[in-house]
């Protein structure tokens, strides 16, 4: 008994020293973006965006042109995660993709963590499925190839296991970064859109690639709370 209560103290602390990292005073605030640097990253928005900049831009919650770890928590929770895996998703994205996406002669200060939309394709890690070229640009080929290859069970969807089986295909050596990175972001997926038998569908995966399933999923869950309020 004592050890289960050890166990959730020690969670719970872990959620909150996440969390006062995140969103606590002096932190990664939306409105602590500097003027110039953000009205210059916001250019991004003017142009058309790569597949890539698209799948991150929902997380940009204020359309800046930059993603700090608050906004990417913010993201998280509007599709439907949890706090403490929305916090730690926040530090794990922001802290794995955000020092590489940092211009040139850029000054950041310690533990900001921002992640600039317009240079996301330098935060691309190793490991993965390919379907983003090097410049963040949708390879339709490797897509299907990844239907081809590994849905056995059904031609347009995954199973958990088919899913394992092609995180583990596409593991380089040594690259522990790109293993974890792969691997949390398609457990993410599958826990939350798989359907009642198990199955994530193939326009769903479509749909992650170009970023309008987090847009979807956020409409859901708003809808889903205003029909709660009306009963």
């Amino acid at each position: 008994m004592a050890r289960h209560v050890l166990r959730g103290t020690s969670f719970a602390l872990v959620t909150t020293v996440l969390l006062s990292v995140l969103l606590g005073p002096g932190s990664n605030k939306v409105e602590e973006s500097s003027s110039s640097s953000s009205s210059s990253m916001a250019d991004v928005y003017k142009g058309e965006l790569t597949p890539l900049q698209r799948h991150v831009a929902f997380f940009d919650r204020n359309k800046d042109g930059i993603i700090y770890p608050s906004e990417t928590y913010q993201g998280f929770r509007a599709i439907g995660c949890g706090v403490a895996l929305s916090a730690a998703a926040a530090v794990f994205v922001n802290g794995g993709l955000g020092p590489k996406t940092v211009p040139e002669n850029e000054k950041t200060a310690p533990f900001k963590l921002p992640i600039y939309v317009k240079n996301i394709h330098k935060g691309k890690h190793g490991s993965d499925s390919g379907v983003y070229d090097s410049n963040g640009r949708f390879v339709p080929e490797k897509f299907e190839e990844i239907f081809k290859k590994y849905a056995h069970t059904r031609p347009d969807a995954l199973t958990g296991k088919e899913l394992q089986e092609m995180l583990q295909a596409n593991r380089e050596p040594k690259d522990l970064k790109g293993w974890l990175g792969g691997f949390t972001e398609w457990k993410v997926l599958y826990s939350l859109c798989k359907d009642k038998d198990g199955f994530l569908h193939k326009d769903t995966v479509r749909a992650v690639y170009d970023g309008s399933l987090f847009e979807r999923l956020e409409q859901e869950r708003n809808s889903k709370k205003e029909s709660s309020k009306k009963k």
